[in-house]
């Protein structure tokens, strides 16, 4: 495996990304405004669905907050996948860091339990929300936190 993470840590891009402060400062900003992309559509969904702003039509609400939260996530991935090159075999290491991914893994089998699940069907065809689908909203808040919590502890370890 760690073979695997210097290969990864010797290519182009990593390589780049180290020797040029610049390129990794761009990266690195696009890295947190996917972040927050992903969590700025995220929350409001996953509290609406939990119960909160009940005045806001979640029939209407979800479909576009779900695309965008979709967005920030793959756009996070992208970038978080460029910072890690830039020094995997300590990243690997590193607590923090392997919490966030497994919060990350925890929250994309909650994304697809919700989606290939009947509560987001049911959702998305009469704008009633499952009680399941509130517990994963929930869930989804904490987990998503969570993530980010453990991101910004990755430089303190």
């Amino acid at each position: 495996m760690i073979d695997i993470l210097e290969w990864l840590s010797a290519t182009t891009p990593a390589v780049a990304l180290r020797r040029s402060g610049t390129l990794y400062m761009f990266v690195n900003a696009a890295h947190i405004l996917a972040i927050g992309l992903l969590v700025g559509a995220i929350l409001p969904l996953d509290l609406r669905l939990a119960g909160f702003f009940r005045k806001v039509p979640v029939d209407i609400v979800a479909p576009f907050l779900s695309r965008s939260a979709g967005v920030g996530l793959v756009l996070a991935i992208a970038t978080g996948f460029c910072l890690f090159s830039v020094r995997a075999v300590e990243y690997a290491e590193n607590p923090a860091f392997l919490a966030k991914l497994g919060l990350i893994a925890f929250g994309l089998l909650n994304l697809l339990t919700v989606h290939v699940g009947r509560g987001w069907k049911t959702l998305i065809a009469t704008g009633v929300i499952r009680p399941s689908l509130r517990v994963s909203a929930a869930l989804s808040v904490a987990i998503w936190i969570g993530a980010v919590l453990a991101g910004r502890w990755i430089g303190f370890l």
